[in-house]
């Protein structure tokens, strides 16, 4: 089994769809109870790839390899290391929280719902998987399917709109995806990865690489200023499509950018690093006082994901400079795994709020931050939990949310104490709409009726809250094994970007 066992993880949650799928419409708790089944199963194989991979060696291990088209020489290749495992298990994790989540708020066509979501999960499975750049394309294409199908069949009244907008985004950046890798396959007559990594390109192939691989990628994350398609996707989109798009589906930008960008293209890269960290900053500080003015829920978490997100590139492209300009290897080793450490604790803190949101909203049926207030009278539990994400949210020592902040504002610090300086404000920005937040929906008293007849939060709820904040906890208070899992990775990344092509 363990031969196959990334095979297995990808193709278990999408042959899960069909049993779901027969259930119909008229046993939704059938296929509920299927779809959990399939996702428990995923996650549990996925616990596997821990004792399996050897952090200490690092590289890409669990290798699989299998002709797919051999006259055109593309190949299914499947490896990870300890960055794509660390995304995997996040995958996995999300996707149990999800489907429990919605268990009694998808009421119409539930099996469609569940089956969109097992068919989610194996596509972003396949993107972290993939070491063949067309294989590559075919996940990172997939995986838009059934999210346009949830945010357009589940979401909310604008959701035509919303789904469009979502879709001629990313299917914009695909374009150019597909157009730099169709290039590198005429240079070296592969899409194998890691012989487009070593394939020696000039600053004029590198350059427009480089453009179409930020493209493509950052539309993904989503940076400024192809940001405005994520709060539209958000709002409208279901509970657990939200949860998805913020927990997974933007990993998959910055991830790409790992594969891609910073092995494929490093001497454009050093070029225009400056153009990446400035748009980095822009998004920690200019997205977070736009985040201050919102009046939507919803709203105001996408855009704080905008600037978090923020956080993750500029880890990542500081390192040229750290590298190449200060010679600063650990430097650069400790922005990358700031970098990578914020990937995961933003899946899980994003996560908790889009679900805290969602059950507000399933009770209230409105997101509107003024038609609150006191909640903590009547959801004492419940607003335990929602305090805590926020403190995550806002950077606080003992969460999550610090470590990864932290790593990537001192390893800034090292190149520039201007931009450590902006990069730290962030930190007043994001306590300044977190907090005020929390203030107006579970402070003062109740001046809603409606809100005074909600209800706590109940046991199936309780459970997927519990899970969100033992894992901002545990990456907030020891998160030792998570830099050891992915260390060696990012070492051998950080290597990779003293390397000239020229």
């Amino acid at each position: 089994m363990f031969n196959h066992l990334l095979s297995l993880l990808i193709w278990l949650p999408l042959a899960g769809t069909v049993p779901v799928l027969m259930a119909g419409s008229s046993r939704p708790n059938l296929a509920r109870w299927l779809a959990l089944l399939f996702m428990v199963l995923t996650f549990v194989a996925s616990l596997f790839l821990l004792p399996q991979y050897n952090a200490d060696l690092g590289g890409m291990q669990l290798v699989e390899h299998h002709a797919w088209a051999s006259t055109i020489n593309v190949h299914y290749n499947l490896a990870v290391d300890g960055i794509s495992i660390a995304l995997i298990i996040l995958t996995t994790i999300i996707g149990v929280l999800v489907v429990a989540g919605a268990w009694e708020i998808i009421k119409t066509n539930t099996h469609q719902y569940m089956a969109a979501m097992l068919a989610l999960e194996s596509m972003l499975i396949g993107v972290f998987c993939a070491t063949d750049a067309l294989l590559f394309y075919v996940f990172f294409e997939a995986m838009l399917i059934p999210m346009f199908i949830l945010i357009g069949v589940w979401g909310g009244p604008r959701r035509v709109y919303a789904t469009l907008k979502f879709f001629i985004y990313t299917f914009l950046g695909s374009i150019c995806f597909l157009i730099g890798i169709l290039y590198l396959y005429s240079k070296a007559g592969t899409f194998d990865l890691h012989t487009l990594a070593a394939l020696p390109l000039s600053m004029t192939e590198q350059s427009w690489l480089f453009g179409a691989f930020v493209l493509a990628f950052a539309i993904k994350v989503p940076m400024v200023p192809v940001h405005t398609w994520l709060p539209d996707a958000h709002v409208e989109a279901p509970t657990g499509g939200s949860v998805y798009l913020a927990a997974v589906m933007l990993k998959v930008g910055t991830y790409g950018m790992l594969r891609f960008i910073l092995p494929i293209t490093p001497d454009a890269g050093m070029h225009y690093m400056w153009l990446i960290v400035v748009l980095s900053l822009v998004a920690i500080i200019y997205i977070g006082y736009v985040a201050l003015t919102q009046e939507d829920m919803k709203k105001l978490v996408a855009y704080s994901s905008i600037a978090h997100m923020g956080f993750v590139t500029l880890g990542m492209f500081i390192a040229f400079v750290l590298v190449r300009d200060l010679g600063s290897v650990e430097t650069a080793r400790l922005g990358m795994q700031g970098a990578v450490i914020q990937m995961i604790s933003h899946g899980f803190v994003s996560g908790a709020m889009f679900t805290c949101i969602g059950i507000m909203y399933d009770q209230l049926h409105t997101r509107i931050i003024k038609e609150y207030g006191g909640l903590v009278n009547v959801m004492p539990w419940f607003a335990v939990f929602y305090v805590l994400f926020a403190f995550s949210n806002t950077g606080l020592p003992g969460t999550s949310g610090f470590v990864g902040e932290f790593m990537v504002i001192l390893a800034s610090f090292h190149m520039s104490a201007w931009v450590a300086f902006f990069a730290a404000f962030t930190l007043v920005i994001g306590a300044g709409y977190t907090l005020w937040l929390v203030k107006r929906v579970m402070w003062g008293r109740i001046h809603n009726p409606h809100v005074a007849q909600m209800r706590d939060i109940n046991k199936r709820e309780a459970f997927v809250l519990t899970v969100f904040a033992l894992m901002i906890l545990f990456i907030g208070i020891w998160p030792q094994p998570l830099v050891h899992l992915t260390d060696s990775s990012v070492a051998q990344l950080v290597q990779q970007l003293a390397i000239h092509k020229l």
